[in-house]
């Protein structure tokens, strides 16, 4: 039986991800764990994360999990980064006055701003609810529309330094990278758990994915 090894490092929407991801396919064997044994072992991993940062960033590094997600990274196997687990690969974030993060990608995490309007008209921060994405032709958007809504929830937004990694992006008062992919690694700003049926047939085609383009 395949197995996905979710993270865990108490940051994460570890149930909402796990469920989904049962739910795409039960014959995969999903594993919440920090144990670093059984996230080597398993044959695809998820970093997800929710709230500040700093706080996240935190337990990371005090649990480990820093090593254990640049190992899974270096191993080759199909790795999906969620929310903050998606900004946590970044350089460094502007949340809690600077936080440095694991820097597997050149890129920073800005925040919208206080003052984040659109058509003249001032936008919420956080941005939250449904929102369109445009992306690229990788895997994990397989049978996938152009355009199709994700869910967000999130005050910081992501702006990469490459723009060829870019795999999509989004508009709330500017244009931001909801998305990005390198060889084995895909990440995404959206929660996919909570997007619907486009959500979960990202999930379903991130567990049929051998991690090459």
């Amino acid at each position: 039986m395949a197995t996905v090894a979710v993270i865990d490092y108490g940051m994460g929407n570890l149930h909402s991800v796990s469920k989904a991801l049962e739910h795409v396919s039960p014959k995969t064997e999903v594993i919440v764990t920090a144990d670093p044994e059984k996230v080597r072992n398993a044959d695809r991993v998820i970093l997800p994360g929710v709230g500040a940062i700093r706080d996240c960033m935190a337990e990371i590094r005090r649990l480990g999990v820093d090593k254990e997600v640049a190992e899974a990274i270096a191993s080759g196997k199909p790795f999906l980064g969620i929310c903050v687990g998606y900004q946590a690969l970044m350089q460094d974030s502007e949340e809690n006055n600077g936080v440095e993060c694991l820097a597997h990608f050149d890129g920073h995490v800005k925040y919208f701003g206080d003052d984040l309007k659109e058509n003249g008209e001032r936008l919420k921060v956080p941005h939250m609810g449904w929102n369109e994405v445009q992306h690229d032709d990788h895997p994990l958007w397989a049978n996938i529309d152009n355009g199709s809504r994700f869910y967000f929830v999130h005050s910081y937004y992501v702006k990469a330094d490459q723009p060829e990694l870019v795999s999509a992006n989004c508009t709330y008062g500017l244009e931001f990278d909801v998305a990005i992919a390198r060889d084995n690694v895909f990440a995404v700003q959206f929660h996919p758990e909570k997007s619907s049926k486009v959500g979960l047939q990202l999930l379903k085609n991130f567990l049929n994915w051998d991690g090459k383009r």
